[in-house]
């Protein structure tokens, strides 16, 4: 019975993974691995988050003085920043955070290894993780000043 399990039983599903930002696939053993406070300390994301088509309306309605616009720019920094697993992300998008990349890419090997399973120190949402001041701080610029060029650019 044995041989027949090995000839015919299910393989285990290969462990797979795409980059929770640009949504590229990421090859086994590779991307960084972030926690959510690395995530949205980061005024380049903020920028890139809050122009991107789908919330553009948003920015500009926010820069022109109109409360949902700035409503929905809260809720937009409310749903990544209540994130509680990490993010594992490409070399596309590394960039645009101030993190250790060894440290990042290290967690990613771990988290590789343990088929998603790994969790680096301070994993899950932001205001658990972050000191206030630091937390109210990406809060107020996501919220409040992230696109601005853009949004003047495009009214």
């Amino acid at each position: 019975m044995a041989l027949m399990d090995a000839l015919f039983g299910k393989k285990k599903k290969e462990f797979k993974a795409a980059c929770q930002i640009t949504k590229e696939p990421i090859e086994k053993g590779c991307g960084y691995l972030l926690t959510t406070s690395q995530i949205i300390t980061s005024k380049k994301y903020w920028d890139m988050v809050m122009t991107e088509p789908e919330t553009m309306s948003y920015t500009i309605s926010h820069f022109n003085n109109q409360s949902t616009g700035t409503q929905m720019r809260s809720m937009i920094f409310e749903k990544y920043a209540t994130v509680g697993k990490p993010w594992i992300i490409s070399d596309s998008i590394i960039n645009y955070f101030e993190v250790d990349k060894t440290s990042a890419k290290d967690n990613a090997k771990k988290w590789w290894d343990s088929d998603g399973n790994f969790t680096p120190v301070q994993t899950g949402p932001a205001n658990k993780n972050l000191e206030s001041d630091s937390y109210k701080s990406a809060r107020d610029y996501a919220v409040l000043e992230a696109g601005r060029s853009k949004a003047k650019m495009a009214s």
